[in-house]
């Protein structure tokens, strides 16, 4: 497979699930003139608990994370943000990988990824480099991944002890995210240690630091989940489209926060 890309560079794409790819070739927005089909490298299909943290493959179709118990029980984060993925009919397809790799700003797995603080194993002529989440999506559609390198699997760390929460609003079930948060807190009572990633809000998955700076190692009281919505509010910088404009996706966030953290409180 590396070989291919490596040969044919940017006239190649790698054909996942075909969620995404597929209807930009569609649309003709991509045209490449090789596809390289991951559908068949099963070695690309596994959910595993090693070292304390869960490796997924990143060919493992959605559904089959959803539905897992081990990743129900060392990282639930990762099944609550699935439930929002589009239609049961696209998760039995799509993939853990692709939708990562793919890098929507509104993909429910780039913010679990970002919350979790899980590492990117990519493969390439050179070998192997793991790349954290914090560092891995570059903008839309962009990641670090380079034109002949592959995303090969997502090591997020066991969560046993903490609480997690994902939710999202769209105008439809199975649309797009107007706006969405996971959120996570590994902290005691009375003193919260969060986590906090947002989709819809910019141009890819964003951590919101103001947002658990705010809550760190305070109680969740209503006065504090105020402070935490209004710093994400502030802290990010979402587009108008359509859907909504700029100054309701930044309130909705701000009300998304404060629901997410009552919940992991």
């Amino acid at each position: 497979m590396l070989e291919i890309l490596a040969e044919h560079g940017d006239e190649a794409k790698v054909l996942a699930g075909g969620q995404s790819l597929v209807p930009l070739l569609n649309f003709r927005f991509a045209r490449p003139s090789v596809l390289v089909d991951l559908g068949h490298v099963r070695s690309l299909v596994s959910i595993e608990r090693r070292n304390g943290f869960v490796s997924v493959g990143a060919m493992t179709r959605q559904r089959q994370a959803e539905i897992s118990d081990e990743l129900r029980e060392a990282c639930p984060l990762i099944p609550q943000g699935l439930a929002w993925v589009g239609h049961l009919q696209i998760r039995n397809r799509g993939t853990i990988g692709g939708s990562i790799a793919h890098a929507d700003p509104a993909a429910e797995m780039c913010a679990v990824a970002l919350a979790a603080e899980a590492d990117m194993v990519v493969h390439g002529p050179g070998g192997e480099r793991v790349v954290a989440a914090t560092d891995f999506f570059q903008g839309p559609f962009t990641t670090v991944v380079e034109p002949d390198e592959l995303l090969t699997e997502i090591r997020f760390p066991v969560m046993e002890d903490a609480r997690t929460a994902f939710l999202e609003l769209a105008r439809r079930s199975g649309d797009f995210a107007l706006s969405g948060v996971a959120a996570l807190n590994r902290g005691a009572p009375g003193a919260a240690q969060v986590a906090l990633a947002a989709i819809g809000v910019g141009g890819s998955a964003v951590r919101l630091r103001d947002a658990e700076a705010a809550v760190e190692g305070r109680e969740l009281t209503d006065d504090v989940l105020r402070d935490a919505g209004e710093a994400a509010s502030a802290a990010v910088d979402p587009p108008t489209d359509i859907h909504a404009d700029a100054q309701y996706r930044k309130e909705l966030l701000g009300v998304l926060v404060r629901r997410a953290l009552r919940q992991v409180a």
